[in-house]
């Protein structure tokens, strides 16, 4: 059996390959029509606050955070999180996740927002977001829409849009 020499580093540019990669295996072209994907284009995601995950040098997971303006909340939309296919079902996703929405707490983010699978991110502290409550560029399951607030009265804040802030 290999030995895994697993490391958690900071985004930057010369990852930009082998995230490219990982998203498209994780998610195929319709990535691209997803609301999140939507307001990701709207700006650049937030390097301080995006990691990946090497193996022996090699990147095989990454988690972005894209800075997010949700109704009166400043905030950061979490994704996408993706890892290789053959490093699946290690914890190394949910490692990703607890490393950056620690890191936007750290930053003063008011909460971490994303669009995914409740039963996998509500035991690593994410809440539903009232349903309908804030409106994306693009159809969205709003079952789908969960928050880590971060401060006080984050659900009362999180009404209206969501976009890209500087």
């Amino acid at each position: 059996m290999k030995k895994h020499d697993l490391v958690y580093l900071t985004e930057d540019a010369s990852h930009d390959a082998a995230i490219d990669l990982i998203n498209e295996e994780a998610f195929g072209p319709g990535r691209f029509a997803r609301a999140a994907a939507r307001i990701r284009e709207q700006g650049p995601h937030d390097l301080s606050l995006s990691f990946v995950c090497a193996d022996d040098g090699e990147t095989i997971a990454s988690v972005r955070m894209t800075p997010v303006l949700a109704g009166s909340i400043k905030g950061h939309l979490l994704g996408p999180l993706a890892v290789r296919p053959s490093h699946k079902n290690r914890g190394i996703g949910r490692e990703l996740v607890r490393i950056a929405v620690e890191a936007a707490r750290r930053k003063g983010s008011q909460c971490v927002i994303l669009v995914g699978d409740p039963p996998y991110y509500q035991p690593l502290g994410f809440e539903k977001v009232a349903y309908g409550a804030l409106t994306f560029p693009g159809p969205v399951d709003f079952n789908r829409v969960l928050v880590v607030p971060m401060t006080e009265d984050v659900h009362a804040g999180l009404k209206g849009d969501i976009h890209w802030r500087a």
